[in-house]
């Protein structure tokens, strides 16, 4: 693959991954009402799933950066769920604060390792 159509490529997935990821925050987010980012949780856990399968698989080389980087790197968002933990901890709210950053962590190791299993890797 040429370089060119490789960076449009990852240009255009980057968009798709973004914009997937902002849809899906929306509908869980819209359903909750609460306070707790459920829809951060559920995108990140998502992409941790679907990068485990991706190793799992033994992806690599051009497909490995647009899926794996393009897609999913702006799929996920540490961003967000950092800011969501600030938001949660200047609003003192400290046991989502612990809740949301413990989920994340520890169901994200295993959303990891799941799919990494999925992939028979």
């Amino acid at each position: 693959m040429s370089s060119i159509l490789l960076w449009l490529g990852v240009g255009v997935l980057g968009g798709v991954g973004a914009i997937s990821r902002f849809l899906i925050d929306a509908v869980v987010s819209g359903g909750g009402g609460g306070r707790f980012p459920a829809g951060t949780l559920v995108v990140n856990l998502s992409g941790a799933l679907l990068l485990g399968v991706l190793v799992g698989i033994a992806l690599h080389g051009d497909a490995y950066l647009l899926a794996g980087t393009a897609v999913l790197g702006s799929y996920t968002t540490f961003s967000t769920w950092m800011f969501e933990s600030y938001r949660l901890a200047e609003d003192d709210d400290r046991r989502l604060l612990v809740a949301n950053i413990v989920l994340s962590l520890v169901l994200g190791v295993g959303a990891a390792a799941l799919g990494r299993l999925i992939g028979g890797g």
